[in-house]
């Protein structure tokens, strides 16, 4: 309904004209306006306008100056305020002076026409105005969700509490406001924060067992004491009336929201009960929230010592491979500045960045890196979500020593082991063609001949494990394990013959190539199907399958051998270890398989065996597939 009487109080006379005279006066509505909040305020006592629309800052009297003074002469006129603030300090005191709209500059004509009415038909609906008070409430009630929120979005303690507490005030335009919280260790209540109370109270403790605030902190629920009296809280300090909230997380009281009025009959109201324990409730969360911000900030803080602390290098390197942090260690051996840094412009180092370009493809990766000054480390890449690529590298140069130094007692052993066995097994030979040899004078030297043969065997595969160990033949190129698993089937296909076996191939079409080096993957190759068909009796059959599956490439190689009890499968690859059942019926080192499983693991695969005895057993193969080369800034 239109010809409402509206106050427009602005110090600009363009915004004075624009909104009374353009905006509203347009609508319907009899429009007065003022220049300054002393005049505004003089208007409104003279007219008893239905509505105030005025701007906050303005010199003098500022709008919710004004509209503080006609509360205070009981003039109560339902208000619309403009501010460019949008605290909530502001927005606090605006509703107390009986605002109930609030615009924070700069907003829309139709915002305004609509507040307006907005306004208006609320007037209209609750019939007297002085009925206005009891939808401020409600107004003050929601907006004081907003207020809760913004306190929650705060991480520093002693800004939180001092908000609450002014907040709580401001609302309840209370004497004085406390918040408590609650020492588990001694039992007590202490001041966190304060309002308006005597620097000698600002620090007193309260006994939970025996006070009025810890029997909310025992109950869990409000206090509220008005008209009764004169109340102790501690000695020498009597409050007049008082309202008590718990700052409660879930069963738990964590402290105390308090109001006090000391030196006046003010009445607290149980409209102020669920304005505090609201404003409680979420000065609760801010607590919890803090405390968890300063455990979280302590827990980091100590970490990052460790960090700094390690001797290790370690790096974390983003994911267009810029170096986003390093600890000292990493500082000492990449030099300088590293910081925000691609990493390959800090080293030209050929094997690490082998190594990085392998985790960015299959998101880990590790091995050993030669510096130029002789030092060498192992290096490790990982790939972590959201933080990129942690590298760790241990120096491991003394370790190195110690290898070469057992490399070369393995190869002196090796040279002086090989000589006399050469030589024994060359009298064999001689001996059979110097004289005749009787049936078991021959069976004698046959068993000598074999001997040599396993102790050259034995002796040829530590050397190999030694090699593989100390990464030696680690050049990789793409290649396709068919390819390999073809040659190898080729080779074996003479013996499998001798034993009427079927030595099949299958190759799916669809197989990817892997980064692999072909010498090594042939040993496995050759040691697996070399096993096969030597377990499997006459007749049997021996089957090597390859496949991709996903971003794997998986090889099989199944026979319809002896099979391997459960109970020594998972001990199959250990070094020197032969199955119980074969070992003395088929001659071997213990080392073949031990030395495939070194291989795999040191092409980032996998392997193992299915096995049921006098069925056959089934080892699989697993390695990444590899099938274009991934560029790494």
């Amino acid at each position: 309904m239109a010809g409402e009487h509206i106050l427009v109080v602005d110090d600009d006379p363009q915004m004075r004209q624009f909104i009374g005279e353009t905006v509203l006066k347009l609508e319907g509505y009899q429009i007065t306006t003022a220049s300054n909040g002393q005049a505004g305020y003089e208007k409104a006592l003279a007219l008893s306008p239905d509505l105030i629309v005025t701007d906050n800052a303005m010199p003098g009297k500022t709008g919710l100056e004004m509209l503080e003074a006609l509360r205070q002469a009981n003039h109560r006129v339902p208000a619309i305020l403009m501010t460019a603030e949008g605290s909530e300090q502001v927005a606090v005191r605006a509703l107390r002076a009986g605002v109930m709209d609030y615009f924070i500059k700069p907003f829309t004509i139709d915002d305004m026409v609509d507040g307006v009415a907005r306004v208006l038909e609320a007037t209209r609906a609750g019939g007297l105005r002085a009925d206005i008070l009891d939808q401020r409430y409600m107004q003050t009630f929601n907006t004081l969700i907003g207020v809760g929120k913004a306190v929650t979005s705060l991480l520093d303690l002693e800004s939180i509490l001092t908000r609450v507490v002014e907040a709580a005030v401001y609302l309840t335009d209370a004497e004085e406001g406390v918040l408590m919280l609650l020492d588990q260790e001694t039992g007590e209540l202490y001041m966190r924060a304060t309002k308006n109370v005597e620097r000698g109270f600002q620090s007193m403790r309260l006994r939970v067992r025996d006070s009025l605030a810890g029997q909310v902190v025992r109950t869990g629920k409000p206090l509220l004491i008005s008209g009764e009296g004169e109340q102790k809280i501690k000695t020498s300090y009597l409050v007049r009336s008082l309202l008590y909230a718990p700052l409660k997380v879930g069963d738990n009281v964590v402290g105390v929201l308090g109001l006090h009025n000391r030196f006046k009959d003010k009445t607290i109201s149980t409209r102020d009960v669920s304005v505090i324990s609201a404003l409680a409730e979420f000065a609760a969360i801010a607590v919890i929230n803090a405390q968890l911000y300063s455990a979280s900030e302590a827990e980091r803080l100590r970490l990052a010592r460790i960090f700094q602390h390690i001797p290790d290098p370690i790096l974390i390197v983003d994911g267009q491979g810029l170096v986003t942090t390093g600890n000292p260690a990493a500082h000492e051996l990449l030099g300088g500045q590293i910081e925000n840094r691609p990493l390959f412009s800090l080293t030209r180092n050929e094997d690490l960045q082998r190594i990085m370009r392998e985790a960015v493809r299959y998101e880990d990766a590790a091995g050993e890196v030669e510096l130029a000054d002789g030092r060498s480390f192992n290096a490790q890449i990982g790939r972590v979500k959201d933080l990129g690529y942690v590298i760790s590298m241990q120096d491991i140069t003394p370790l190195k020593a110690i290898d070469r130094a057992k490399s070369d007692l393995v190869a002196s052993l090796s040279h002086d082991v090989r000589s006399p066995l050469t030589a024994i097994l060359s009298y064999v030979e001689l001996m059979e063609r110097v004289g005749d040899f009787n049936e078991r004078q021959q069976r004698f030297a046959r068993q000598v001949a074999n001997s040599v043969q396993s102790i050259t065997h034995l002796i040829n595969d530590l050397l190999e494990l030694h090699r593989i160990e100390a990464g030696m033949g680690q050049q990789r190129e793409q290649i396709y394990l068919s390819a390999i698993a073809e040659i190898v089937c080729t080779d074996m296909q003479g013996r499998a013959e001798m034993k009427r076996q079927t030595l099949d191939l299958q190759v799916d079409p669809g197989e990817k190539p892997v980064l692999g080096n072909p010498i090594r993957l042939r040993q496995v190759f050759s040691n697996l199907i070399d096993n096969a068909v030597k377990y499997t009796p006459e007749g049997g059959t021996v089957r090597v399958m390859v496949y991709a599956e996903d971003e794997q490439v998986i090889a099989r190689v199944q026979d319809t051998g002896i099979g391997i009890p459960q109970e020594e499968q998972a001990q199959i690859f250990d070094k020197f270890y032969r199955v119980s059942e074969v070992s003395e019926d088929f001659e071997g080192t213990g080392l073949g398989l031990h030395i495939v499983a070194t291989i795999i693991e040191s092409h980032n695969g996998r392997i193992w065996v299915e096995s049921t005895p006098g069925s056959g057993s089934m080892f699989t193969l697993m390695l990444p597939a590899h099938e274009t080369e991934l560029q790494t800034a």
